[in-house]
């Protein structure tokens, strides 16, 4: 109940490939009605299956004649897999399809490939494109920065007008930030408001989730809008009490623990489902079954209406400073004299962390901050994506990268092991995303491995880059699906199941050994 890696969801009776077909010649006028709301939750993964079918080719129409960036040298004329990699591949048992490319990253020579060019999903190693798509465009300093302005003057301490709350889409702000700007206020000498306290969350836009076909309760599927808190999560916590349950809903940071009323809690007499979710407004309505809570425990439960939430943790924690603030509408745009501010991490002390810990939230900010850079301003996760293409395809030297998103939750991205392959020889030409990524070990300990990790129900990937004495370092990319299973999972097994555990334990297998191999069979 307190786990869960991804989960598809199944198929109706019509053809999967019947449905990409049918989509993919939708015009965009077409696409933009279909992904425009929140009933678009039980057909959104076929439409951007079919979008992504053929989301490339806008991606690289007028692209440049030649990369600008040094290309992987042998990608012509690939050489058939190494002996015994066949073998390797057959013992792992996945089913499914595998695409990898191992290159010599300082010659650009192939080492070893296997359907390089095949497209699967990239599941969370896209956060790796992102993080360099993030940095190439804002810069590894680039700091989100969360305001308080006054609408309207301050005399001996008091506010005569709103109080503003402006958001730059910091994804990483939490309830002790918050405190922060609340003591920054009240130093500044400010205790008491006429007006009302308003948010502007406009920095980036507001969406209900990141991949409409995820549980409801996951805590790795949250909102996103201009101004987020504690990755946009509120914590479920239940203890056994003597008529029942005690249970809290808390924005809970290190330092301060306020309970929300934005998010509510009620216990069901039922056993399953587990969890069930409504809105009400500006509320998040959740139930749980009393069969399914034990003696005590606790979980992140996904915050819906952040811009909301975060305005009712200001509040109360004003209202512990003896500042009163009355709500008010949300602010657009609003203007105002700056009060206070708080500043992120640097990027890439954010991506790091990012990275690390495959933080879904901070993917899709960092993302679409990015191509804001650009001087785009995208709607939707799909359209900003879409601006990642478009420089993966064009200067970097890729091909057919079909990301829907900046985080790989979504069902419909795809990348060929080339085309990551091809992007993670320019980031390590830059220096900058090697640093970020984590280790990852085989069973070689003399190996060391950098990258980035993915994992959905059957699916997983690994890009990054491998280095030992005496051998010269190679950059690679392994995709695995067995997509067939993926989309046959029936919706009560979504969040675990069946075989889903061993099949990922048999890919990273599979991929531990093919580095292994690799790295005996490059010689300086």
């Amino acid at each position: 109940m307190l786990g869960a890696t991804g989960p598809g969801k199944p198929l109706g009776t019509e053809s999967h490939a019947r449905r990409i077909r049918d989509i993919a010649t939708l015009p965009s006028s077409d696409e933009a009605g279909l992904l425009g709301g929140m009933s678009t939750r039980v057909s959104r993964r076929f439409i951007l299956s079919g979008l992504t079918a053929s989301a490339a080719l806008p991606a690289y129409a007028n692209a440049p004649l030649t990369s600008l960036r040094p290309q992987p040298r042998g990608d012509s004329g690939v050489p058939p897999p190494a002996p015994g990699a066949t073998d390797l591949i057959n013992a792992a048992g996945l089913g499914g399809a595998v695409g990898y490319l191992a290159l010599n990253a300082d010659t650009g020579d192939v080492i070893d490939a296997f359907n390089p060019k095949l497209r699967l999903p990239p599941a969370s190693v896209a956060k790796a494109a992102t993080a360099f798509y993030a940095i190439s465009r804002l810069g590894p300093a680039h700091r989100f920065e969360t305001q308080l302005l006054a609408n309207g003057p301050v005399t001996g301490g008091r506010l005569e007008g709103d109080l503003i709350l402006r958001g730059g889409g910091d994804p990483t702000l939490d309830t002790d930030a918050l405190g922060d700007l609340v003591t920054a206020l009240k130093d500044a000498g400010i205790h008491e408001v006429t007006g009302r306290l308003r948010v502007d969350a406009s920095a980036l836009p507001t969406l209900p989730y990141i991949d409409p076909d995820q549980p409801d309760h996951v805590g790795y599927n949250p909102a996103l809008s201009g101004l987020n808190l504690n990755f946009n999560r509120v914590h479920f916590e239940w203890k056994r009490a003597k008529d029942g349950y005690d249970v809290t809903m808390q924005a809970r940071a290190r330092r301060f623990r306020p309970e929300v009323e934005v998010a509510r809690m009620s216990i069901a007499e039922r056993r399953f489902p587990v969890y069930t979710y409504d809105t009400d407004g500006d509320r998040d309505k959740w139930t749980v079954a009393r069969g399914a809570l034990g003696k005590e425990g606790a979980r992140w439960l996904p915050v819906r209406h952040p811009a909301d939430y975060t305005a009712e943790v200001f509040r109360t924690l004003a209202r512990s400073h003896g500042i009163v603030l009355r709500p008010g509408p949300e602010a657009t745009g609003a203007m105002g004299d700056p009060l206070a501010s708080h500043q992120s991490a640097p990027l890439n002390e954010m991506l790091r962390n990012m990275l690390r810990y495959s933080t879904n939230l901070t993917a899709e900010a960092v993302g679409i901050a990015a191509t804001q850079a650009h001087g785009l301003q995208p709607s939707s996760l799909i359209r900003s994506a879409r601006e990642m293409n478009l420089w993966m395809n064009g200067p970097l030297g890729a091909h057919a990268t079909g990301f829907v998103d900046h985080s790989g939750l979504g069902y419909g991205s795809r990348v060929s092991a080339a085309d990551m392959v091809h992007l993670m020889m320019a980031a390590r030409q830059s220096g900058q995303l090697p640093a970020l990524l984590r280790d990852f070990k085989t069973e070689n300990t003399a190996v060391k491995v950098a990258a980035k990790t993915g994992t959905l129900n059957f699916v997983s990937a690994l890009s990054g880059y491998a280095t030992a004495a005496g051998h010269p370092p190679i950059v690679f990319a392994i995709f695995t699906a067995d997509m067939d299973r993926r989309d046959a999972i029936r919706i009560e097994e979504r969040e675990r199941p069946p075989g889903a555990r061993g099949w990922s334990r048999r890919s990273r297998g599979l991929q531990k050994k093919l580095i292994d191999r690799w790295v005996s069979m490059a010689r300086v």
